[in-house]
């Protein structure tokens, strides 16, 4: 049977507000292929890893008709009934680190009494083994779907995995690839997110934070643009800076298994989603991303044979340093459990200090997580 038609999905307008925009560096993937173009593509990239974790990406082989098509299904999934989005939330999945399906909005509290005003809908990679019931507006249309979370992969995570090897001096430029495939059991996910819009009291009442600082734990993450204003990253001088929407690009940032697999040498970028300014401050804001990790059997323990980390003397990461030697599967079930983990009692000054209860921020014995505000 064929999908439902669906309509066009416009995205509202940029914003005109005068913002402090980040500078970042965009690679062009058209070169990927050409005589030198991955060593080219290596320099322009090692500054931006190394020190902030964010860059672009534009000539991705993949069409903004088929971009706009998942924001399009975003859209119909989140204007669903609640009690039908529902049906594909369960509570007890997020407090064993599952992640996959529907997460409503107010799930926790994000600060003074203000509950979170996020919802997440995860589907998990085509790998078979995360084989779940999706809702008709999502299964009428899955082979779409599935092909586009393989081009993400394919596409853009195997290339930039080359890169980040030629950067490392691995012997073997698919090396991280062959620690990424797609087809083996792995929790990378496509994710459709909507932020609804809160008003300006609300916004004092959270330091006009969406979502305090922090970083992503797996490899990459690709945001896909969209025009509201909101993500914002702190900088290698300490500075928060917005990202600008850019015509043609994703948004690409580097994660926590990354800084493990690499002791510490490239970044795990630290963001947060403002609110957003003035002009679209009344906009609720979807988010279509990609969430790439490496296989769930790949201990993340420094590369043993990167000639690049051997020479810096980069052989422990923060886990090792604990003595422990975690799988991606582990580190992706603690830390999403304590990412879910219902809050009570976070407070937020008025200049945006983040104070979290005595539990909140525990992810393995040693080992708390970071809030960036």
């Amino acid at each position: 049977m064929p999908g439902k038609i669906l309509d066009r999905y416009e995205q509202v307008p940029v914003t005109k507000a005068d913002l402090d925009w980040a500078e970042l560096i965009t690679l062009d993937l058209s070169e990927y292929d050409q005589p030198g173009g991955k060593e080219s593509l290596v320099k322009q990239l090692e500054h931006a890893v190394k020190h902030v974790g964010f860059f672009y990406v534009k000539n991705f082989n993949i069409s903004q008709e088929e971009v706009d098509r998942q924001f399009a299904l975003g859209r119909e999934f989140y204007s669903l009934p609640l009690e039908e989005k529902l049906e594909y939330h369960n509570a007890d999945d997020l407090i064993r680190g599952e992640y996959n399906g529907y997460r409503p909005a107010g799930h926790r509290i994000l600060g003074n009494g203000i509950r979170d005003n996020v919802q997440v809908y995860n589907i998990p990679k085509f790998d078979g083994f995360h084989e779940r019931q999706q809702p008709p507006v999502i299964s009428k249309h899955i082979a779409e779907v599935e092909q586009f979370s393989r081009k993400c992969h394919t596409e853009v995570v195997e290339k930039l995995l080359r890169l980040f090897a030629i950067l490392l001096e691995l012997p073997d430029e698919d090396q991280l690839v062959k620690d990424h495939q797609y087809d083996v059991k792995g929790e990378d996910h496509l994710r459709y997110m909507h932020y609804a819009a809160r008003s300006a009291e609300e916004n004092k009442q959270v330091g006009e934070l969406y979502s305090p600082g922090h970083t992503d734990l797996g490899t990459v993450t690709l945001l896909f643009r969209q025009p509201v204003a909101a993500l914002q990253i702190l900088n290698s001088e300490g500075e928060w800076k917005w990202v600008r929407p850019q015509d043609g690009t994703i948004t690409i940032n580097t994660c926590d298994a990354l800084t493990a697999l690499t002791g510490g040498l490239i970044k795990s970028s630290v963001h947060r989603v403002h609110a957003p300014p003035a002009d679209q401050a009344h906009v609720d804001r979807l988010g279509v991303l990609y969430f790439a990790r490496p296989n769930n059997h790949v201990v993340l323990d420094p590369l043993q044979n990167s000639a690049l980390l051997g020479r810096l003397g980069l052989t422990q990461n923060v886990f090792t340093e604990l003595g422990q030697h975690l799988t991606t599967e582990e580190w992706v079930k603690v830390r999403q459990s304590q990412q879910q983990r219902r809050n009570k009692d976070v407070k937020v000054s008025r200049e945006g200090k983040y104070t979290y209860g005595p539990k909140d921020l525990d992810i393995i014995p040693g080992l708390k997580a970071q809030i960036y505000n």
